[in-house]
C-alpha cells in the first residue's frame, strides 16, 4: 500500500514537471514567433 502510494506520488511529480517544461517551451516558442 505504502509502496503503491510512493509510485503514484513520483508519477504525479514527474507529470507536473513535464507540464511545467511544456509550458516554458510553449511560452518561449510563442515569444519567438511574436517578436520579428
Amino acid at each position: 500500500m505504502t509502496n503503491c502510494l510512493r509510485v503514484i506520488r513520483n508519477a504525479w511529480h514527474f507529470y507536473y514537471a513535464l507540464v511545467l517544461v511544456v509550458k516554458v517551451v510553449c511560452g518561449a516558442f510563442g515569444i519567438a514567433l511574436l517578436t520579428p
